[in-house]
């Protein structure tokens, strides 16, 4: 069995119990000759975060599953602080027939029994990620109804979104009111966008206007003052630039 050797250490006090380099190192390799395994290359770690995958030695490391058979680590945090990410590592060992071992937990999937663990991590792994999304959910909805939310484009037409504020800009807005303007006399979302090309308007990002863009504009609760967010409209915290004398859109 060829063994790839992980260490990571993040801060000072974790070196002074006992989680330093070398330490994890020296006990890492005993191991491996205990249990008659081949280092195939030791990855080293040093002022990382355990909770993201954004680590050089971690990278390297999973970009050459070919060098190696199995991942050995003295703690299972070592590799991962957040049972997601670790969850998803253990899902791309499985899918390339590698194994993973952390000698203080003796947590082995070599054997049944740690394959056995391994699911129930899984399925909590899941259980935390499914409820973390419902939270998230519920709270943008609670938002939502507040019309504390900003939602949609970063910048839409006609406003900028600064210090968690959306603010009317003038001269967009003054085109804004032309468009609901000329919308209400009968003009045809292309003929509109015609116009506006033709009087030499850019858009948001300084491109042309196309009949897509002007009904996403003409159609947004924005401009009225509300905020559309999983098929509710609610009041919204922002200044109106129209009026809202047409009623809402459809949802």
């Amino acid at each position: 069995m060829r063994a790839a050797i992980y260490t990571r250490v993040s801060t000072e006090d974790q070196a002074k119990e006992g989680f330093s380099l070398d330490a994890q190192l020296k006990r890492l390799e005993a191991y491996c000759r205990a249990r008659g395994w081949t280092v195939a290359a030791r990855y080293v770690e040093e002022g990382q975060s355990g909770r993201t995958v954004n680590r050089p030695a971690y990278r390297a490391m999973m970009a050459a599953m070919e060098d190696w058979d199995l991942i050995l680590v003295m703690k299972m945090d070592r590799i991962h602080r957040n049972s997601v990410n670790f969850t998803l590592m253990m899902d791309e060992l499985r899918r390339h027939g590698k194994e993973f071992n952390s000698l203080q937990e003796s947590f082995d999937t070599t054997t049944a029994m740690g394959r056995f663990v391994m699911d129930i991590m899984q399925r909590i792994a899941q259980l935390e990620s499914e409820q973390i999304g419902e939270r998230v959910h519920m709270g943008m909805q609670k938002k939502a109804r507040d019309g504390d939310l900003h939602l949609g484009s970063a910048h839409p037409y006609g406003y900028e979104y600064r210090n968690g504020e959306l603010l009317v800009v003038p001269h967009e807005a003054a085109v804004v009111e032309k468009m609901f303007h000329w919308r209400e006399q009968g003009l045809s979302y292309q003929r509109i966008a015609d116009s506006l090309n033709q009087a030499s308007v850019p858009s948001k990002r300084g491109g042309a206007w196309s009949r897509q863009s002007v009904w996403k504009v003409v159609n947004n609760p924005l401009y009225k003052g509300y905020r559309r967010w999983d098929g509710m409209i609610g009041k919204g915290s922002h200044m109106a630039i129209v009026h809202d004398s047409m009623g809402l859109p459809q949802s």
